[in-house]
């Protein structure tokens, strides 16, 4: 049926109102996004380039070696000689008025710890038997003791320590980090993820999402082995000129879409073709370990070819030497609660034994190299484990919210350092207690970064990674 000339007129007004209007809705979304642009926010055409920081910066990259799974502070940081002494006994009832715990129920007892500990280097940093390579580096780090978090869940809890919040969809660390100050690489994304251990952390990809935020600050996970990224290879039949030719029809085409809609993805999708096509010829020379002098992969413990924890931690310096501004490392399983697979007596020592090398010569090695002073290094999980054990065949903790340990290096933090200080037993902290919104505000800040003054405008609010909440640990700070 052939409409009407009333209809078509009505159509064709419709359509240069949404279309070619100057005021249509596509021109006030793309005015809108150049006048953020004016107010110092990423246009929709640079939503990877640097930025200014709120103030100098300490720190230019973030390592973040995730320990997911919660790893015991007391089995690897804290000698409590009082917990051994009253091993097998009820906890004083003051200890447990107003804690929540993911499994301890009824009559529980307290768990001494069967590690042995000794202190090391200058610092005297106390540590035990299961991280012999850590007290070649005690004098670089900077433990942070006392630490709280609000979930004691695995899955809210690593969440909630990556965005300051325990629900999915908001934006990671790793994003809100990329969108503030951007990145210097050119072929690699400026947020990296890396996995090893037996299965990838519980939360998965809302570990390194965006969420709100234009999908351009989304963490990128490199795969171990093969190409580094699904589809990254051309087909067979497809050389570079035409691949080339091929990115420019695209591109051209989605330019003309954004000026038509200023829709953010769509610079996303841009910007993620053009990264595609340098990744091909960049990738492969990044995850190429083999390069590297046998000194350097022995002294991580790297095999190449093999995914691991050390190959990672090689990476994750070759990253930062190319660029990228945040890399975060997930190892999984540090969650020891004595069922089978998780015992503190055989599980824990394997997976500390997984990760305590390649740790300690990530640190040496950036040192060496000139890149500690401004690679901020960070170790830890999403919480620590309780000073009773469970009630189970073999020995094990329940996840503790309470008061845990992290360490950081390099960065512009105090280099053999401890601040903070828990009780006799290990519940709570009595000296220098702080949260994961401090923790957040403090990388921050050693990025160059306000962490009030880093927001974003969705629904109708200005969100933050911290929150309403967070401080800045000024005591670590060098």
């Amino acid at each position: 049926m052939t409409p009407s000339n009333e209809a078509r007129q009505h159509l064709a007004t419709r359509r240069h109102f949404f279309e070619q209007c100057g005021v249509g809705l596509g021109s006030i979304a793309l005015g809108a996004m150049l006048n953020r642009d004016l107010d110092g926010a990423p246009s929709a055409k640079s939503q990877a380039a640097l930025r200014p920081t709120h103030h100098k910066p300490r720190a230019k990259n973030v390592i973040f070696l995730f320990m997911a799974g919660g790893p015991s502070q007391l089995e690897l940081f804290e000698d409590k000689a009082k917990l051994r002494e009253f091993d097998g006994k009820a906890p004083p009832k003051e200890f447990m008025e107003g804690r929540r715990f993911a499994f301890l129920k009824g009559d529980i007892k307290l768990l001494g710890g069967r590690r042995t500990f000794g202190r090391y280097g200058k610092a005297q940093a106390e540590l035990s038997d299961l991280l012999p390579h850590h007290r070649n580096i005690v004098d670089d780090i900077c433990f942070v003791r006392g630490l709280s978090t609000d979930v004691f869940n695995h899955g809210p809890a690593k969440i909630f320590m990556n965005t300051g919040a325990p629900q999915p969809g908001r934006p990671s660390m790793g994003s809100w980090v990329t969108y503030g100050i951007g990145s210097e690489s050119q072929d690699l994304p400026g947020f990296v993820v890396l996995q090893s251990g037996p299965r990838g952390p519980r939360a998965g990809a809302t570990l390194w999402s965006s969420g709100f935020l234009p999908t351009t600050y989304q963490g990128v996970p490199f795969r171990g082995t093969g190409d580094p990224i699904l589809n990254l290879t051309s087909p067979k039949g497809i050389d570079r000129p035409s691949q080339r030719e091929f990115f420019d029809v695209a591109g051209d085409l989605n330019k003309h879409r954004l000026a038509a809609t200023g829709d953010p993805e769509i610079a996303t999708r841009i910007a993620a073709y053009e990264m595609a096509y340098r990744m091909q010829a960049s990738a492969p020379e990044l995850m190429d370990i083999a390069k590297e002098s046998p000194d350097t992969l022995k002294r991580y413990g790297a095999e190449p070819g093999k995914a691991s924890f050390a190959n990672n931690c090689l990476l994750a310096r070759r990253l930062v030497e190319r660029g990228v501004r945040f890399v975060q490392l997930y190892h999984t399983n540090w969650d020891h609660h004595g069922g089978p697979g998780e015992t503190l007596e055989k599980d824990l020592v394997n997976t500390a034994k997984a990760v305590d090398q390649a740790s300690a010569a990530l640190v040496m090695d950036l040192k060496e190299r000139g890149l500690l002073d401004e690679t901020l290094v960070v170790w830890g999980g999403e919480f620590g484990r309780t000073p009773m054990g469970e009630p189970r065949e073999q020995t094990g903790r329940d996840h503790h919210i309470d008061a845990f340990t992290m360490w950081l290096a390099g960065g512009g933090v105090k280099s053999g350092f401890s601040f903070g200080k828990t009780d006799e037993l290990g519940f709570s902290a009595t000296e220098g207690k702080c949260h994961v919104h401090d923790l957040h505000a403090t990388i921050l800040h050693l990025l160059g970064l306000e962490h009030t003054k880093l927001t974003y405008r969705f629904q109708g609010r200005d969100f933050r990674l911290t929150d309403v909440h967070g401080k800045v640990i000024k005591e670590i700070l060098a």
